[in-house]
């Protein structure tokens, strides 16, 4: 449930404090909050990790990394009061005598006065140790409190590895948690053109009464990546990019976009009608997966002047693994709405470039004395996520000082000030202001991971049974050479292929 109550009082439970996501994305967000006087007002951060013996020790580490992490906006001043309000906790996560100590520092801080528990559990954690830690929090009674909404749980993905271990997952914790304290996080809900995208749709007259079958043509949601597994090879080897990528980031772009429109722009609203459309999509068939599925894994780079090693060679990698590194599938939506109109979704690990994009192909239905020489280009929506932030139209236009000769121009929306001004905040920063405001937009309600986890077993229970393999693909390719099979054989481009940055840059 949505609150704009400004609450004066927070204690923050950071379970896998001394881990990566919290010392380079939580903690300096946290920072950057309390610098933007967004925290409130008696604030504690509690830090539980085994990795650090005492408080002196983590917050010396947390200090240099957090500098390195933000070294435009770090202020040593400010840090120095933002730390007094830090603590740490040597802790097992299996150790009772632990979560006594945990409940004492957390007692002992609490004001006599404000007695409500407002207290956020955030678990920075591997999955494994998820239910472990929401069933001790509860034996030694620190799940209680005397206002609804409190205390919270904070949950990082992947939530689950399938359907059966996520509805195992979400038993355990919802016995403990209702369903309104537990907060799922997906980072990409927290970038700024993902929250961008239901205005973009619903306030302008513009989109909302095309936004369907009869004029769109293909949507296509797009993310890959330079860099490989780095040191996730644990994890990644056991999921692939279908569970890391599409089932969570790509899916919920998906509902985002795709939609019908909310009663209003409540909280319930928008997750009542994105549940709706996930849904839709875990219980149509997909056809002919055959020939819509595409799985790569990168192969080794062993040029003269760089090496790269292939996932099979990755850390904690198996040198016959199968899993996959990219993926790509198309998908349809049976409802009134998108019937017949191709969705296609893209991910991989070692591609061409880092870039996150939606795109959106109008159809081309165009004037007949446009189409008697070279039918001009479609018209096309990209909402750009990442690395830029922002939205463009591509449109048709005469070309200055020509006859006849039309040429693709377009009209940029960027979402990018100088990086001084500070004016876009990073995804975490904004998840955790919404989480501390209890905002539950911004998080994935437990219908939305269901379906989702239908979803993508369907597909992998067609990998398992034909025993499909990954196609190999070169570092720094566009991907394997079945992905352009993909959309050729709609007669269809990946729009991400089409180097529209260099012609925006030219016209």
């Amino acid at each position: 449930m949505k609150s704009n109550e400004l609450i004066d009082s927070l204690q923050f439970v950071i379970f896998g404090a001394s881990g990566d996501l919290s010392q380079t994305k939580l903690i300096p967000s946290l920072y950057k909050l309390f610098k933007r006087g967004r925290l409130p007002e008696e604030f504690f951060l509690l830090g539980a990790d085994h990795h650090f013996e005492n408080r002196a020790k983590f917050l010396k580490n947390l200090s240099e990394t957090v500098r390195k992490t933000l070294p435009e906006t770090f202020e040593t001043a400010l840090w120095e009061k933002f730390a007094k309000k830090l603590d740490y906790l040597q802790l097992d996560f299996e150790d009772d005598e632990g979560y006594k100590e945990l409940s004492r520092k957390l007692d002992n801080k609490e004001s006599s006065s404000r007695s409500s528990r407002q207290r956020i559990y955030y678990l920075a954690t591997a999955p494994g140790f998820f239910p472990l830690i929401a069933e001790k929090l509860d034996n030694f009674s620190l799940t209680g409190a005397s206002v609804a909404g409190w205390p919270r749980l904070v949950i990082e993905k992947p939530f689950g590895y399938d359907l059966e271990s996520a509805v195992e997952f979400n038993r355990k914790i919802s016995r403990i948690f209702s369903e309104d304290n537990i907060y799922r996080i997906d980072h990409y809900l927290g970038k700024e053109m993902i929250q961008n995208i239901l205005t973009m749709r619903f306030a302008n007259m513009i989109f909302e009464p095309i936004w369907n079958k009869n004029y769109i043509d293909n949507i296509q949601i797009i993310s890959t990546e330079e860099q490989g597994i780095k040191s996730r090879g644990k994890y990644y080897d056991r999921s692939g990019a279908l569970r890391d990528m599409i089932q969570s980031h790509l899916l919920q772009m998906l509902a985002l976009i795709a939609m019908e429109s909310p009663a209003n722009m409540a909280t319930e609203s928008i997750l009542q009608e994105k549940i709706k459309l996930l849904k839709s999509l875990a219980e149509t068939p997909l056809p002919d997966l055959e020939n819509n599925l595409v799985l790569g894994q990168y192969s080794r780079l062993d040029g003269p002047e760089k090496y790269i090693p292939g996932y099979q060679e990755e850390e904690n990698i198996k040198s016959d693994s199968s899993t996959e590194t990219f993926a790509a599938v198309k998908i349809n939506i049976n409802n009134l709405r998108w019937r017949g109109v191709p969705i296609y979704l893209k991910t991989g690990k070692r591609l061409e470039k880092k870039n996150t994009k939606i795109f959106v192909q109008f159809k081309s239905d165009f004037h007949p004395s446009f189409l008697d020489n070279n039918e001009p280009e479609a018209n096309l929506l990209i909402i750009k996520v990442q690395p830029q932030e922002g939205v463009s139209l591509q449109f048709n236009a005469k070309k200055p000082g020509s006859q006849d000769e039309i040429v693709p121009v377009f009209m940029d929306f960027c979402n990018k000030a100088p990086r001084d001004l500070q004016s876009t905040p990073e995804a975490y920063e904004e998840l955790l202001a919404g989480l501390i405001r209890g905002d539950q937009s911004l998080f994935t309600h437990w219908m939305e991971v269901k379906n989702s986890w239908l979803f993508i077993d369907q597909l992998r229970e067609f990998i398992n049974t034909r025993e499909i393999k990954p196609e190999k693909y070169l570092p720094g390719s566009r991907g394997p050479e079945g992905m352009k099979r993909l959309v050729s054989q709609d007669q269809r481009r990946w729009w991400d292929n089409a180097d529209l940055e260099d012609k925006e840059e030219k016209l």
